[in-house]
C-alpha cells in the first residue's frame, strides 16, 4: 500500500507537536503559521484512514493510536538520517569533517584568517587540509576527494555546469630577486632588461607557471628557467640563495623582506591573478560549504576595505 502523501516534513511536524501538545507551540517551534500545522496532522490522519486526534476546544488532543504512531514516526525520521549519514560517508562526505584544498602561496597569510573565521562559525567541524598546485587541486575536486578548493580560477578551465566559484581576491604579479640585486633597484622592472639572467620557476600546473608563460609571452626572448620546483616556499628560498629571478604573486610580498625584493613588471597589461573559492554545484546547500562561503566573502569585505585604507 502506497502513503505517497506521508512526508519526512508531515512526520517531524507530527512529533514536534507530540512534544509541546499544542498547535500554537509547534509551529512557533517549526516557524510555521498554525494552519499549516493542523492542516500537515489532518493530512496525516486522511493518508492513514486512522484518527490520531481527538478536538478539545480549537486544539488537538493525542488519542492512543497517535502514541503508537509517534513510536515508529520517531524510528523513521532517525533511520532516514542514519541512511543520508551513510550515503553521505560513503561518498566521502563527513559533515563532521571539511576537506579543503589549497595552493601553497595560500598559507602564509590568507587562509589561516579564512579557516579562523570559519572555526568561528563551525567550532565542532574538523578542516583536513591539503596542499597542492592549481591542477592537482581541481583534479582532486573532481574526483571528489576534496570538498572545497582555493585556486586561481581564471588559469585553469572550470566547468561551470558542475561546479560553483566565488572570485575572492585579485594579485598582480612581480618580479622577484635577491635583495641586493641591482636590477631591481627601480620601483619598476622592464623584463627585456633580465635577458641572459638565469630563472626559477615553478612546474607546469601550478598558478604562477601559467602567469610565467603569460609574462614573457611579449619579450624577445624566452627567460632561462634552470630549475623547477613544486611549491612556491622552496622557489623563494632558491630565489634568496641567488638561484636566478622568478616571477611571485604580489601576496608574497611582505614575507621575507629581509632576503627578497620584489618589484612591478613594466607591463602595458600587467599579469594578474584572481584567488577564487571552487565547489560542486551539488553541495552548494550543505551547510559547511555555506559557512566556507560566508567566511571567504567577508574576507573580501575585508581585504577591499584595506585596499581602500
Amino acid at each position: 500500500m502506497k502513503h505517497n502523501n506521508i512526508t519526512l516534513k508531515k512526520l517531524q511536524i507530527f512529533l514536534v507537536f507530540m512534544s509541546k501538545g499544542n498547535i500554537s507551540l509547534a509551529a512557533e517551534e517549526l516557524d510555521l503559521s498554525s494552519v499549516s500545522v493542523h492542516r500537515a496532522l489532518h493530512s496525516l490522519e486522511e493518508e492513514m484512514n486512522c484518527p490520531l486526534f481527538s478536538h478539545k476546544g480549537r486544539n488537538l488532543e493525542p488519542i492512543i493510536s497517535a502514541y503508537k504512531f509517534k513510536e515508529y514516526a520517531e524510528r523513521i525520521l532517525e533511520l532516514a538520517d542514519e541512511a543520508i549519514n551513510q550515503t553521505r560517508l560513503a561518498a566521502g562526505i563527513d559533515q563532521r569533517k571539511l576537506k579543503i584544498g589549497a595552493l601553497y602561496s595560500l598559507t602564509a597569510d590568507i587562509l589561516p584568517e579564512l579557516i579562523m573565521d570559519f572555526k568561528l562559525r563551525k567550532p565542532n567541524t574538523e578542516i583536513d587540509l591539503s596542499m597542492g598546485s592549481n591542477h592537482a587541486l581541481l583534479a582532486s575536486l573532481e574526483n571528489n576527494e576534496l570538498d572545497a578548493i582555493f585556486i586561481e580560477i581564471t588559469q585553469d578551465k572550470i566547468d561551470h555546469n558542475q561546479f560553483e566559484h566565488l572570485p575572492i581576491f585579485s594579485d598582480e604579479l612581480f618580479i622577484a630577486g635577491p635583495i641586493d640585486s641591482p636590477l631591481l633597484n627601480q620601483s619598476t622592472v622592464n623584463l627585456n632588461d633580465l635577458k641572459g639572467k638565469s630563472f626559477v620557476g615553478l612546474n607546469k600546473g601550478f598558478a604562477t607557471y601559467h602567469s610565467f608563460q603569460q609574462a614573457f609571452a611579449n619579450v624577445d626572448y624566452t627567460p632561462n628557467i634552470t630549475i623547477y620546483v613544486n611549491d612556491i616556499f622552496s622557489l623563494i628560498n632558491l630565489v634568496c640563495g641567488g638561484m636566478g629571478y622568478s616571477l611571485l604573486p604580489g601576496r608574497m610580498k611582505t614575507f621575507y623582506q629581509d632576503k627578497l625584493k620584489m618589484v612591478r613588471i613594466e607591463q602595458k597589461n600587467p599579469v594578474i591573478q584572481t584567488i577564487g573559492l571552487v565547489f560542486a554545484k551539488n553541495r552548494e546547500h550543505d551547510p559547511n560549504l555555506l559557512s566556507l562561503l560566508a567566511s571567504s566573502r567577508m574576507y573580501t569585505i575585508n581585504h577591499a576595505s584595506m585596499k581602500k585604507s
